[in-house]
């Protein structure tokens, strides 16, 4: 496989990583924060959701566009204004898997030349639609870290709770 392909595949795979990282998660689980300034699980998700719709926009404007500039936005700022903490994590998950579809659908159809085509991100700079396709993946590759990391911390306090 090229580099390329193997690239596309790492972003689709995306939504299964995310489908299998919040499996089961239900209840207080998923409104566990680690710690006050952390987000719960229902929050990384519904921020997985939104920036997935972020990207649905941006990959169209580096294939649409002479070297578009990406704005950037402030995530905390989307989850309390959006009211993350209220949504129904159901709806966000299957709003990413969507979006994610729809956007591996029309990526893999693209000329190869195609992803060499330059933007700009407002804060990381000259960037090409390979590098957004790869920071796409690195991004929903993290927060599934963070999900299973705050998912373990809720197991751990829930077995004190229950040990204490």
């Amino acid at each position: 496989m090229s580099e390329l392909a193997d690239l596309l595949e790492r972003f689709r795979r995306g939504a299964e990583l995310l489908a299998i990282a919040t499996t089961g998660a239900a209840g207080t689980e998923l409104d566990f924060k680690p710690a006050p300034d952390k987000w719960s699980v229902r929050q990384v998700v519904c921020h997985l959701a939104d920036t997935e719709a972020v990207y649905v926009m941006r990959i169209r404007q580096v294939l649409a566009e002479d070297n578009p500039v990406l704005k950037s936005f402030n995530g905390d700022a989307w989850a309390e204004r959006l009211d993350y903490n209220r949504r129904k994590i159901s709806h966000a998950l299957e709003t990413f898997r969507r979006l994610r579809t729809d956007n591996f659908d029309l990526l893999k159809e693209m000329p190869e030349e195609a992803f060499l085509r330059p933007c700009t991100h407002a804060e990381a700079g000259p960037w090409t639609l390979q590098t957004l396709i790869q920071n796409c993946s690195e991004h929903l590759e993290d927060h599934v870290k963070q999900i299973q990391s705050v998912r373990a911390a809720y197991r751990e306090t829930r077995a004190k709770q229950v040990a204490g």
